[in-house]
């Protein structure tokens, strides 16, 4: 028999005692108050404690850096070239204007000056493209003790680099394991709580169960990344028979609203981790699932997501019509395929807060494991989620105008701007459509004014 030293018996036991107790505290501090939605208050305490930390870093750097006569941050600005909202006849006037004393509309069809006026609009666009800087993060005004979010970060004192260090410490040898155990459990219980509730057969006892088991997984998800949620508004909460759409900055926007209401998710079969957590959750909720060869089939989707949202008695779905992640400051073009199904829309306006992380995934630049593990290693995710009364389609507007009215509502709540640019373009070319659409103008600029000299 194997006979453990005393000194290798004690390390046993002191290693047991460890778990002993941490699984008591994830038990009592996290598990159990995401099983009945309460909370402690810890997470808010800690979250004040970082903001008044945080100040105090940003007043030494400030005061290290003006004895030092070093630059802190880069000048903020809105846009690089400041532009007036003027139209394209009225800038060509301009153009021709200056150049000589004739008018517009009493010199030749066309004139070479005004190849000056899209080669300047198209140096504009080079120098201030507002479609690319919603792909990627903007620096913080105040550092939070990150590096990745104050590029301009020198040494300013021996004070402010330990503390530096501290963090560092605290979130990648305490937080980073902490959240991955929380993760690790969250998504265990779903796959296993939502397996087993799948082999109840249908009625309120497997609804009431799988209601419970999803939104209980979600809060121990959010906790592990020490999400600090506001929900506004909730009397606006979508309801059966709906469709929630909102604004999209991360992949943890599901989570996010997903621990606070009960969806019907939207999506693509995957393979891998996913795959099985997609699986054992469609055997508890009726989610919409789609196989790949059937994603880019527009009307076989809008068929399954209309069947699903006229049974009053399923849960509301959960789509996010940009398509893509933008980096929270602005909402971009809407998909029109779920505003023509003629459902009552549910619309929300999510808005993070950078201070303590910057939750905004950029695909193009980090995969899905890199973009986890700089959330797990941030301070913190802090977010406001506005649920908007429900909108519906009038009678004389069609699928577009509708998303675009619904996209404006949830741009004006979350603060953000408001933009009609495709967040397709984030991979694809501008369409050629875009470029006619300018060539159309200027023709009938010049077209009018032939049409104009001739009635004379």
């Amino acid at each position: 028999m194997f006979l453990l030293l005393p000194f290798d018996s004690l390390i046993v036991n002191l290693l047991g005692i460890s778990l002993t107790v941490l699984f008591t505290l994830l038990l009592v501090f996290i598990i159990v108050p995401a099983v009945f939605g309460v909370s402690f208050g810890i997470r808010k305490l800690y979250m004040k404690t970082l903001l008044k930390i945080f100040a105090w870093a940003t007043l030494r750097m400030e005061r290290g850096a003006k004895e030092k006569n070093h630059q802190l941050y880069k000048p903020y600005t809105n846009g690089i070239i400041a532009k007036d909202p003027t139209s394209l006849e009225e800038e060509i006037k301009e153009i021709r204007r200056s150049g000589s004393s004739k008018a517009l509309d009493n010199t030749p069809d066309f004139e070479l000056s005004d190849i000056f006026y899209f080669c300047r609009k198209g140096m504009e666009t080079i120098m201030d493209d507002e479609v690319t800087k919603r792909f990627s993060a903007e620096e913080l005004e105040s550092w939070n003790l990150l590096s990745r979010t104050n590029y301009n970060f020198q040494y300013i004192s021996l004070r402010l680099t330990v503390l530096w260090g501290l963090g560092v410490l605290i979130r990648y040898c305490f937080l980073l394991p902490l959240r991955i155990a929380l993760a690790f459990t969250g998504i265990s219980l779903l796959v296993v709580g939502t397996t087993m509730v799948g082999y109840l057969p249908n009625g309120r006892l497997k609804e009431f169960l799988s209601k419970h088991v999803h939104l209980m997984c979600y809060r121990i998800c959010v906790r592990a990344l020490t999400a600090i949620i506001t929900y506004h508004d909730r009397k606006n909460r979508p309801r059966n028979g709906g469709i929630c759409v909102a604004n999209h900055t991360s992949p943890i926007d599901v989570i996010i609203l997903a621990s606070d209401g009960y969806y019907a998710m939207v999506g693509q079969v995957h393979g891998g981790l996913m795959g099985v957590i997609q699986r054992a959750m469609v055997k508890a909720c009726p989610h919409v699932w789609f196989e790949r060869s059937e994603v880019k089939d527009r009307h076989l989707v809008a068929k399954r997501l209309t069947e699903h949202v006229q049974d009053k008695s399923k849960l509301p779905i959960l789509i996010f019509p940009e398509g893509t992640c933008i980096n929270n400051t602005s909402v971009m073009m809407f998909k029109k395929g779920s505003f023509e199904i003629g459902a009552t829309v549910y619309p929300v306006a999510i808005k993070y807060d950078p201070q303590f992380g910057d939750a905004f995934w950029n695909s193009s630049k980090y995969g899905m494991v890199t973009y986890l593990l700089r959330m797990m290693t941030s301070w913190a995710i802090v977010c406001s989620v506005w649920y908007l009364p429900p909108m519906t389609r009038e009678a004389e507007e069609d699928a577009v105008q509708f998303a675009n009215r619904v996209k404006s509502a949830i741009a004006r709540q979350g603060g953000l701007v408001d933009l009609l640019w495709d967040g397709g373009l984030k991979r694809e070319k501008v369409k050629d459509t875009f470029k006619e659409e300018q060539q159309k103008l200027y023709s009938k600029m010049i077209v009018g004014n032939q049409e104009d000299r001739s009635r004379s």
